[in-house]
């Protein structure tokens, strides 16, 4: 029994098939039900399913979301299946990351797709905007170029995501954050658009709703990461932003914050991580606007420090409960504030902060430190050099490096400022008064190879490498620095010959490799270019002799070393004269014969092409380079790393110029030593001179040469021209005397011709006159009798002009009459026709309305007659079925043994030839 209701069950059917058929459901349904329940038959498989579900219903279901648009429960499930396609299960069949760009792509293909996406957000209702902005969000994630497009291309797309941060509930607002967020990542244009349509106000609105920096969470950070993408690199936006007065705002912010951070037990401990999150965001969002080389920086340097932000900006970043990476970004953040700004860079010297030095008495807790309660202040220098220079743990690198990075701001482009402040370390450590924060002082004196801490060193060398870095006068200040007094027999040490006698003995004792860094970072600077100090340097002839040990020995573990001291031998050597200590040729010797020339080059390109040279600029430069409890892996500063970059092709082809060619040097207007290059240029200036000489000697023997030979062809020319000249004067003169006897006989003819014509004319005028007397006395008489035959013509004409008027006037009143008797005969025969003409059309017209009825009457004839014969037709075949289905059950029954009667027979015949006979009636 059981088999067989299986063998009658219908067949299963899988998963594509069913698939398939609600997908066909979904495109054929008219009534919305039906729609709704194919919707929730594809949901059920589009987590599992979703490459099938797409194919077959991607497109209707997206035209349910525009037709289905009033129905809230409908666009719901629409939405919801739309996202399962995007993230379907990991452990799906189809899953793949093509589907989710298939997905994409066909939504934004076609504008209108989005645009139905943007027009839900309309609709107040919470799934209606939650999912729109979701699916939003995963097609952007796919396609963010095309995304992009679309939602700047709808016309009122933007204005509704914005409007979006005005929903009070929090993840819709949330995910209109993150929306906003990934659409302004890049595209300067969309980030306009946010803009000017008012973000900055919902912004800051959200910002204070959800309790500002200090109790506000991930929405706080989600605004902050929205306002960075609409200000960054975008100086409209930044124009809008300070024009609009929202400087004062971030001021506010952090006064706020600081004012939390003043009350005891204002923030929990658990709620100190967002907190920072929160104000580093803030801090970035700062530094956006002082990008270095913009236009607008310096405007908004001024703006921020008359909103005092720059003030607010210093007291967290050497207030004692901030945590170690917000003081960090903070003193970042404050050094971009004033960086290349002379009227800033002198205010900023005049703030007070509290003091470092009372923070450092206090207990650190969880990278906190628990500050007092009124701690004294301190200068902005004096604390930055405190902090930046006093030994510390490894939790405060990033902050001394922040604090180095600040003084390298307050000194950049100011060399008032540079000069003030080397002036005030020299005088220090020459009053003997014990200065911790002196960067001479610690360089000089190392006190420090014990400590464990390299970077108070390595702080100062910095410090004092971009006091003297291009800077003549700062250099010229700093050599007047030295240890021992001449006048009561002690030697006397320069800072230069100091500061090498530390790199030696700091190679000797095999101290961190940063100490030797920081010596050799200021020495190279310092000697580049710089004769005087080098030939400081070369005093101590022990010098160069340790230095070339130095790069000769083969210790791997200190590359950076070996390669910076072959730079220093190579900037020695390079600015060296023929007047130096040690002269420019036995430098040269010394480093050929002691050191090699493939040993040179060896050390100085392994030191180019060493990763912390040549990936500077994308390795981490803080804390996080070193490894778990070790030192950090910062060795170099970043303007000295472009030095050597710059100077890197110099330093190698120095040892192979010759020691007679001096490098000249141009400082305070005066240039030393010798130029090779005006060398040269002279050189080849004489080579060219006596090349051109030699050719003008030639050219001059070849002209005379040319000179003598036309000289003799002048004086033969000369000569023949001579007798030329006396033959054409000889035929000259008999010419002019044949000429003269010509014309005396010419004359004489002429005279004799003239008086032959004269008397010609004179007989011919007087026969001329004679003959014109005859002509007008004939004339005169023909004259009279035409005159007298024209009066005769005159009177006959007059008399006939007479006769004709009388006849005409007779002939008018005749025709007059005539005329009125025609036209009473033509207006009756006119009447008459006009009245035959109006009874013939009116029975035009009867005839063509009979004609009319006539044609539709003949018409409705023939229809009727045409549907009868139809209907006859009809009958006849209906019967002639009948008939044969007849003959067909009496063969049927013959064959089956039964008789039919001859009557039937008959009677079939006879209805047959009835039959026949109607038909040929009918064909007749």
């Amino acid at each position: 029994m059981f088999r067989i209701l299986e063998a009658q069950a219908p067949a299963k059917q899988n998963a594509t098939a069913t698939i398939s058929t609600l997908c066909g459901r979904l495109q054929s349904a008219t009534l919305l039900e039906d729609r709704r329940a194919a919707i929730l038959g594809l949901r059920s498989f589009a987590k599992e399913w979703p490459a099938s579900v797409a194919s077959g219903g991607l497109r209707n279901l997206i035209k349910c979301l525009d037709k289905d648009i009033e129905d809230v429960d409908t666009t719901k499930i629409t939405l919801e299946t739309l996202l399962m396609l995007f993230n379907p299960e990991e452990s799906s069949p189809e899953a793949s990351d093509d589907i989710a760009l298939w997905l994409a792509d066909e939504f934004t293909q076609r504008q209108e797709n989005i645009t139905v996406l943007l027009d839900l957000l309309e609709a107040y209702d919470f799934y209606s905007r939650l999912y729109s902005l979701q699916l939003i969000q995963a097609i952007s994630t796919a396609r963010p170029e095309r995304t992009q497009e679309c939602v700047a291309t709808s016309p009122v797309g933007v204005s509704r995501l914005v409007a979006v941060l005005d929903d009070k509930r929090e993840a819709v607002r949330s995910e209109g954050l993150l929306l906003l967020t990934a659409l302004t990542l890049s595209s300067p244009e969309l980030q306009k658009v946010v803009a000017y349509e008012n973000a900055f106000d919902r912004i800051f609105a959200i910002i204070d709703a959800e309790g500002s920096l200090t109790h506000g969470g991930i929405p706080v950070q989600d605004c902050l990461s929205l306002l960075a993408n609409l200000l960054r690199l975008n100086v409209s936006n930044q124009n809008l932003f300070r024009e609009s007065g929202w400087m004062k705002k971030l001021a506010v912010l952090l006064s706020r914050y600081l004012e939390e951070q003043g009350a005891p037990g204002s923030t929990a401990e658990w709620a100190r991580p967002q907190q920072d999150k929160n104000v580093w965001g803030l801090m970035a969002v700062i530094r956006l606007f002082l990008i270095r080389g913009s236009m607008g920086t310096q405007t908004n340097q001024r703006s921020f420090w008359q909103s005092g932000l720059l003030a607010q900006v210093m007291e967290i970043a050497f207030h004692a409960s901030v945590d170690m990476n917000i003081r960090a970004e903070a003193l970042v953040a404050a050094a971009d504030l004033i960086r290349g700004n002379a009227q800033l860079q002198e205010a900023f010297a005049q703030l007070d902060v509290p003091s470092p030095r009372a923070q450092n008495s206090t207990a650190e807790v969880n990278g906190h430190l628990n500050g007092i309660a009124h701690p004294p202040r301190d200068n902005v220098i004096s604390a930055l050099l405190g902090m930046a220079l006093v030994t510390s743990t490894l939790q405060a690198f990033d902050v001394r490096l922040a604090c180095c990075e600040c003084i390298k701001a307050y000194l950049q482009d100011h060399s008032p400022i540079r000069l003030f402040f080397l002036r005030r370390a020299v005088e220090g450590y020459a009053s003997d008064e014990d200065e911790p924060d002196n960067v001479i002082t610690i360089l000089l004196q190392n006190n420090d190879n014990r400590s464990g801490d390299p970077y108070r060193l390595w702080i100062s060398a910095v410090l004092l490498f971009h006091l003297l870095y291009e800077n003549f006068e700062a250099k010229t200040i700093a050599m007047q620095v030295h240890e021992g007094d001449a006048e009561e027999g002690e030697d006397v040490v320069t800072c230069i010959q100091a500061l090498a006698s530390n790199l030696v003995s700091a190679e000797q004792n095999m101290q961190d490799e940063r100490v030797s860094i920081a010596y050799l970072t200021i020495l190279c600077s310092w000697l580049y270019e710089d004769h005087e100090a080098v030939n400081d340097f070369l005093s101590e002839g022990s010098l160069i002799q340790s230095i070339v040990q130095l790069v000769a020995q083969n210790n791997q573990s200190r590359s950076l070393t070996s390669g910076l001291c072959a730079v220093l031998l190579g900037t020695v050597y390079e600015f060296s004269t023929k007047d130096s200590p040690v002269p420019r040729s036995t430098i040269h010797q010394i480093l050929t014969t002691r050191l090699g020339r493939e040993r040179y080059i060896d050390r100085i390109t392994k030191l180019r092409a060493h990763p912390m040279i040549r990936n500077y600029e994308v390795l981490p430069q803080d804390s996080s380079s070193g490894q778990a409890g070790g030192l950090p892996e910062v060795y170099f500063d970043s303007t000295f790393v472009e030095f050597i970059k710059d100077n890197f092709s110099r330093m190698v082809r120095a040892i192979d110029r010759a020691p007679g060619l001096e490098v000249p040097v141009v400082a305070n207007g005066i240039q030393k030593g010798i130029s090779r290059e005006l060398v040269d240029s002279l050189k080849a200036q004489v080579d060219d001179r006596n090349q051109v000489a030699q050719k003008l000697e030639s050219d001059v023997l070849t002209l005379e040469r040319k000179l003598g030979q036309e000289q003799a062809d002048h004086r033969k020319a000369k000569d023949s021209a001579d007798i030329e000249l006396s033959r054409i004067r000889n035929i000259n003169e008999a010419l002019q005397r044949n000429h003269e006897e010509d014309l005396k006989k010419v004359e004489k003819e002429s005279q004799k011709s003239q008086q032959d014509l004269k008397r010609q004319h004179e007989s011919e005028t007087k026969r001329l006159q004679e003959d014109m007397q005859t002509l007008k006395a004939d004339h005169e008489s023909a004259l009279a009798r035409i005159r007298e035959r024209d009066d005769a013509e005159i009177q006959d004409l007059r008399s006939t002009i007479v006769r004709l008027q009388t006849e005409l006037e007779k002939t008018s009143k005749e025709h007059v009459q005539d005329l009125q008797t025609a036209h009473e005969d033509y207006s009756a025969k006119l009447s008459s026709l006009e009245s035959r003409l109006q009874r013939a059309e009116d029975r035009c017209a009867d005839a063509d309305s009979r004609a009319s009825r006539m044609r539709e009457e003949a018409e409705q004839k023939e229809a009727a007659r045409g549907s009868a014969q139809t209907e006859l037709d009809d009958l006849l075949m209906v019967l002639g079925d009948l008939e044969e289905k007849r003959s067909k059950d009496k063969r049927r029954l013959r064959e089956l043994g039964d008789s039919t009667s001859d009557g039937e027979e008959d009677e079939e015949d006879s209805k047959d030839e009835e039959g026949k006979a109607s038909d040929t009636a009918e064909e007749s």
